[in-house]
């Protein structure tokens, strides 16, 4: 049997558990599904799809929708399966052999893995104790390395940190000296109090990405997009396979957009549940981050973390560990559920650590 590439073969791959649980508050997911009037309007439009034909390759109907949204030209939008995928194409594009791609750790473990899928060197510099961006370490990293991509997630994952404006602005400074490009991940940025978007413009190297997994109550759907400027879209198109974008989930996409305000209303629902929860969280033995996306890092302060996700997990609430990852010693991350599931994670924690 033929082996793998070597360096393949080293990795760990990227996992999350899938467990039958009770309470599931671990993969940020929405805890609510998308409006009844959305769920109509797609099954009425699957019904009409000419199956034995192909998808629109350049996805025109979403793009468009989602261009309206944002108030930029279509030609600025890139779509694909998941705001994953479109790290992946960016990647491919202008990442590779001879290439490197900066961040700074803690942050999203597919900036790294699909860095290194894709033959693109790694480049990693610390943020500061309470996981902010630290600029003598952004600095370090452009004077020693000069990446060609450069990634910041904000809220960032798994700390649920905002980075500020002035920081992104800085890190923006030097990835335009250093001729190359600012991926800047709002994966959770409906959550948050400011986005980069109106950072995007012609001529400037950085592009924001986004998904339907979680404002949207669209996982099930995998698509995510981006916004940038047009000459960055077009070569992404180049390298994205042909009709990637299936017909199915370019109609779920473009009708979700009729729906803008059940998903505010959505976001506003969990802002709050979020303040409640940390509220609650902050009356017990533990450290809490502060967060501006749909999940709340936290660190027990008087019993083991790991030895407190099991405890839940025997709750049949399953949250997140990181309690062994590099930078996050003992930390946990909860998922805002729906008001009754963060009532059972917050009386069961109660119970474990008073």
């Amino acid at each position: 049997m033929i082996a793998p590439r070597e360096d393949v073969a080293l990795m760990s791959g990227y996992h999350s558990p899938q467990v039958d649980v009770d309470v599931r508050l671990n993969t940020n997911e929405s805890p609510f599904g998308p409006p009844e009037g959305w769920k109509t309007a797609y099954a009425n439009a699957v019904a009409n799809i000419e199956w034995n034909r192909y998808p629109d390759r350049d996805a025109i109907a979403l793009r468009r929708a989602i261009a309206a949204m944002h108030q930029v030209d279509p030609s600025c939008v890139f779509v694909a399966n998941g705001s994953n995928e479109v790290i992946q194409t960016l990647l491919m594009t202008y990442g590779g052999p001879g290439r490197s791609a900066a961040m700074w750790e803690p942050t999203y473990a597919l900036h790294s893995h699909i860095s290194r899928l894709t033959a693109t060197a790694v480049i990693q510099g610390e943020r500061t104790d309470d996981f902010r961006i630290d600029r003598d370490e952004v600095d370090r990293v452009f004077r020693e390395a000069n990446p060609e991509v450069t990634f910041l997630c904000t809220p960032n994952n798994p700390t649920g940190v905002v980075d500020s404006e002035s920081d992104v602005a800085h890190v923006a400074e030097l990835v335009t000296r250093a001729n190359g490009l600012l991926v800047i991940d709002e994966a959770y940025g409906q959550f948050s109090p400011w986005s980069a978007l109106g950072l995007v413009d012609d001529g400037v190297p950085l592009v924001v990405t986004r998904t339907f997994s979680k404002t949207w109550s669209m996982a099930a759907a995998r698509l995510g997009y981006l916004v940038g400027p047009a000459e960055i879209v077009s070569e992404l198109e180049k390298v994205v396979l042909p009709y990637h974008l299936d017909s199915a989930k370019q109609l779920a996409g473009r009708l979700a957009l009729d729906y803008v305000d059940d998903m505010k209303t959505r976001v506003d629902h969990l802002v709050a549940e979020r303040t409640r929860l940390i509220a609650g969280l902050e009356q017990l033995p533990v450290t809490v981050w502060p967060s501006g996306a749909n999940f709340v890092l936290f660190r027990p302060d008087t019993m083991d973390g790991a030895a407190v996700w099991q405890r839940l997990l025997d709750r049949s609430i399953l949250i997140r560990n990181f309690a062994s990852s590099p930078r996050l010693s003992g930390c946990l991350r909860v998922t805002i559920g729906a008001p009754t599931e963060n009532d059972l994670f917050l009386d069961a924690l109660r119970e474990f650590l008073t």
